[in-house]
């Protein structure tokens, strides 16, 4: 049997994923074990998991690929900052010191961190975003398709146009740094206040709180964009080449003021910036998409990079029927980039290239890739704390569970495998009834401990779907945006503007129907996710709603929780009422809550 690793490292989001024979063993994000959000350093805990899941040492791998050409990457970095010398006097004595240690000799950084690798395995890089194609294609389940990726920067690419068959990925077209689609959304995610690289989806869920007004300043000040989708940044907009802002005092100018400090209050200006660099967004988005079938001729769509985790882009790419199916990557991030390097050595390597079976619904295995634990193990750190707890069987277990989100009670659920990638989708989650009105203040405020507009998504019954929510496809990753059913819309609101319209009700699923009658919609089903299926049919048994609010098992700030301390640490220090981890079940008003510490380190927004 080969095995394979492949990592991901030293920019954000570090993450490890092993191959035995081209299957899927395992995979994970550093983070998780760490408690350090989007932990950038060597996954040593991760690749540590990977080998114990296998059942492996560093000895039996066959191959270590890492998920991007670290030279490449180094001269793009040193053209870049000699392209606008001067400038960049700030930034460049900060970059460079990691270059020359652990980053420029990446495979010595590798050997050392792998010390137990044996001398002739091989240490392999692929192309960042070959990484990102291969981790779209080859787990989805077409035969062939068109491959989209789009993020800040990898190499030099910064989105590319591919074609997947059989065991191939091929790169037709691509678009170059510092002209990228990726880098504008998250100059304008720097300039509403939130952080680069994990405030993305906060700036996606302000959006429509707010009006397109500078749809236009945009098009004609800060990019020119073709039919193609290809565009051309206005650098003299951006700082990012030569400071440590991503924009500068004219892009100030163009939105009416200064960037947004963390933490200050929200304005209407921020809100309509919001939207109008989301709507941008999907136009760029939706012509890259037709291009690509136009190029490709393919019926099918696989996507990757950070920029695939634009639900709302996504959806209205689905929407507007561009290509008759569309699969994507569930770690569509720089986390996944380790899976597609691994994937991609296995089944392109010159001297060896290995045939691809194609696995339905996908490969991905619901992205339940993680650690596990069971129940003995969930006991004893539970004994650890002092806690009060229950052990019921599954049926009584599920009843329970159910009875208590029907109450509208809030419960943390912990089951099973934790989740490759940003979404929770039922083993890290934290479960609400969606037809409560005050379900999502309740837990933005008193639980995730977050901004008030941030949205929740709902988890339904695949065989439900089309009853609440106009989407006709699966969607197992939460990864997709779509309307909220009309027969479930109550009568429109009265005319409100801002966060004002979050007091409004919508629906007859308030708790997971934003602002614009939009939901980010997870589809369950039995086959896929056994143990999450079961919980919502027992919840739609006792309510006829086969809905459940479902968002992460986590606070602001906090990676979401991997370990059976790790939750009930989390779980103590909000104002969740249940626990439902493993069989056991706990009430939070009968814990001891003195002494119990959070385990992570908050990451400031």
């Amino acid at each position: 049997m080969r095995h394979i690793l492949g990592i991901s490292a030293y920019y954000h989001d570090s993450a490890a994923a092993l191959l035995s024979d081209g299957q899927i063993i395992a995979a994970a994000q550093e983070e998780r074990f760490s408690r350090k959000k989007n932990d950038e350093r060597f996954p040593r805990n991760a690749v540590a998991f990977c080998l114990k899941q296998a059942g492996i040492s560093e000895s039996d791998l066959d191959a270590v690929v890492f998920y991007d050409k670290p030279i490449i990457k180094f001269a793009r970095l040193l053209e870049s900052y000699l392209a606008v010398a001067p400038g960049g006097w700030m930034t460049f004595p900060r970059a460079l010191p990691p270059w020359l240690g652990e980053k420029l000799n990446l495979r010595g950084t590798l050997r050392y961190e792998l010390s137990g690798l044996r001398e002739e395995t091989p240490i392999l890089f692929t192309e960042h975003h070959q990484s990102h194609a291969a981790s779209a294609f080859f787990p989805s389940p077409f035969e062939e398709a068109a491959i989209l990726t789009v993020d800040g920067v990898g190499e030099w690419a910064t989105t590319t146009v591919g074609m997947g068959k059989d065991n191939e990925v091929t790169i037709l077209k691509e678009l170059r740094f510092p002209h990228s689609l990726g880098l504008l959304y998250s100059a304008f995610t720097a300039y509403c206040g939130f952080r680069i690289n994990s405030g993305e989806y906060k700036l996606m869920g302000l959006a429509p709180y707010g009006e397109p007004k500078y749809v236009d300043a945009i098009y004609e000040h800060l990019l020119d964009l073709k039919d193609d989708g290809s565009l051309q940044l206005n650098l003299e907009y951006f700082h990012f080449l030569r400071g440590l802002r991503m924009t500068n005092s004219k892009f100030d100018q163009l939105f009416g003021g200064p960037m947004r400090k963390p933490e200050t209050p929200v304005e209407q200006r921020h809100m309509d910036v919001a939207r109008s660099i989301q709507v941008v967004t999907e136009e760029i988005m939706l012509r890259l998409a037709r291009h690509a079938r136009e190029l490709t001729g393919q019926n099918n769509l696989c996507m990757a990079g950070g920029v695939a985790l634009n639900c709302v882009a996504n959806g209205r790419i689905l929407r507007e029927k561009i290509f008759e199916n569309i699969w994507i990557q569930p770690a569509a991030g720089d986390a996944g980039g380790a899976l597609g390097a691994a994937l991609a050595v296995w089944h392109m390597q010159k001297d060896a290239p290995q045939p691809r079976s194609v696995v339905q619904p996908d490969a991905m295995q619901g992205a339940f890739l993680g650690p596990e634990f069971p129940d003995k193990e969930i006991e004893a750190v539970l004994k650890t704390h002092n806690a009060v707890y229950r052990k019921l069987d599954t049926e009584s277990l599920l009843d329970t569970v159910a009875d208590h989100l029907a109450d509208e009670k809030i419960v943390g659920w912990f089951q099973g495998r934790i989740e490759f990638g940003p979404r929770a989708l039922g083993h890290r989650s934290i479960l609400g009834d969606p037809r409560s009105p005050q379900m999502q203040s309740i837990l933005n405020m008193k639980v995730k401990f977050r901004e008030s507009f941030r949205p929740f998504a709902p988890a339904v019954l695949l065989e439900h779907t089309p009853e609440f929510f106009e989407l006709e496809t699966n969607s197992p990753y939460m990864l997709i945006v779509a309307p909220v059913h009309p027969d479930q819309r109550l009568e429109s609101p009265p005319p409100a503007s801002g966060l004002e319209r979050l007091k409004q009700l919508r629906s007859k699923i308030p708790a997971v129907t934003h602002v614009d009658y939009s939901a980010r919609v997870q589809t369950v089903t039995a086959d896929q996710n056994p143990n999450f299926h079961a919980i919502l049919k027992r919840f739609e048994e006792k309510t006829d709603c086969p809905v459940l609010m479902n968002t992460s098992f986590n606070v602001r700030g906090e990676p979401v929780v991997c370990t059976p301390d790790d939750a009930y640490r989390c779980f103590v220090n909000t104002e969740m009422d249940y626990l439902a981890i493993g069989h056991f079940l706990l009430k939070r008003a009968d814990q001891p809550h003195e002494g119990v510490k959070q385990s992570f380190h908050p990451v400031p927004d």
